[in-house]
């Protein structure tokens, strides 16, 4: 019998997020973004769930390639665009659209040879200062661009760094429509937080095509200022495991490495079969949030790479083989939600979603 711990994916809460991700698209086309092998639940796994999407965005061409062997006939962006020249002898043959982000891909761009000239996204740096050309050189790559006989169609994009703080995207909007002002092409200007946070935004600001994101996958991309249940999402995986073992403590009695915990009184604690080989986080200590067969709980101690114990004190009916919920949904439909977790951990969702171990077996809803 296999170890009793296991991710799964919620097809149903995938599009019920994609619904909403539309909803603040507005008029807007919606890329489903699934880079890191969509946010750790599987290219393979969400892809059902996004059927519904204008198009995919993405890092790996060897995504991409999975995306088109998926059967996906629509658009695919690398958001990065190309790593090697010869990246773009395979964006030709998967009619692949690519971000162009500096120099040297405009140089592989001159001396490619096709037959069909490529959709680019030029991308600008306004103030995330990761990739991008600055305002001061940013219509003068556009320039380039255009007098290739190699590109067709060049969009605008940009990447918003304060779209989930409190600063917010005024300034880098700004900035972004000043230097694009009366040049032609598409523009993607959206993630996940500045299209949940900006409602009123006018149609003309949002852009043409958004980037759903983190909240496709259930997580809020601006907790704690807003929670997942705020914005009306729904987790789209859940991390489950089972007692496997069950010990009684006195007051005194200590609990795992390093004795971190150290009970006040007499206890029950679970054993359960999930550890930080598995992707658990190993920051997570005692209080750390967990449910047990739907109840909510403690974690206690600390992760171990195979196993973490949890407080069944207050829970007399559970025991060996109870169903403990890492994060997602329960059994019984209680919702324990990533972001509380990650927050236990001094992280994020989106890490805790991209760390799940391969060991970790993966199943679908309704598969």
């Amino acid at each position: 019998m296999p170890r009793p711990i296991l991710a799964t994916i919620h097809t149903a809460a995938l599009q019920h997020n994609l619904a909403r991700a539309r909803q603040a698209a507005q008029d807007a086309k919606l890329w489903c973004v699934v880079k890191a092998n969509a946010y750790g639940h599987g290219i393979e796994q969400v892809f059902d769930g996004m059927r519904a999407a204008d198009g995919f965005a993405l890092l790996e061409p060897s995504e991409a390639q999975r995306i088109r062997d998926l059967g996906w006939r629509g658009p695919i962006l690398l958001l990065e665009g190309v790593f090697d020249a010869r990246d773009l002898e395979l964006c030709s043959r998967l009619n692949l659209w690519h971000t162009v982000h500096c120099d040297q891909q405009i140089d592989w761009l001159a001396a490619h040879k096709t037959q069909q000239p490529h959709r680019v996204f030029l991308k600008m740096n306004s103030g995330m200062n990761r990739l991008g050309f600055t305002a001061e050189r940013y219509r003068s790559a556009w320039a380039r661009l255009n007098a290739l006989t190699q590109v067709d169609e060049i969009s605008l994009i940009t990447h918003f760094s304060d779209a989930d703080t409190a600063k917010g995207i005024g300034a880098a909007l700004a900035l972004f429509n000043q230097t694009t002002l009366d040049l032609p092409g598409e523009r993607s200007i959206c993630n996940s937080a500045a299209m949940l946070r900006n409602p009123d935004m006018p149609a003309s600001q949002r852009g043409d095509w958004v980037r759903g994101g983190i909240l496709l996958y259930g997580s809020a991309p601006d907790y704690p200022l807003q929670t997942a249940e705020d914005w009306g999402l729904q987790p789209t995986m859940t991390l489950s495991a089972k007692v496997i073992g069950v010990q009684e403590l006195q007051a005194g009695d200590t609990v795992g490495y390093g004795s971190a915990f150290t009970a006040d009184k007499p206890m029950r604690i679970g054993v359960v079969a999930c550890g930080y080989a598995d992707g658990y986080p190993r920051h997570c200590g005692n209080g750390t949030p967990v449910l047990v067969d739907g109840q909510r709980s403690r974690l206690i101690g600390r992760v171990s790479m195979d196993m973490v114990t949890v407080d069944l004190t207050d829970i007399p009916q559970a025991g060996w083989g109870s169903e403990v919920t890492l994060w997602g949904r329960a059994a019984n439909g209680t919702v324990l939600p990533i972001d509380e977790v990650a927050q236990a951990a001094g992280t994020v969702g989106y890490e805790l979603m991209c760390a799940v171990a391969p060991r970790v077996p993966v199943v679908v809803d309704g598969h």
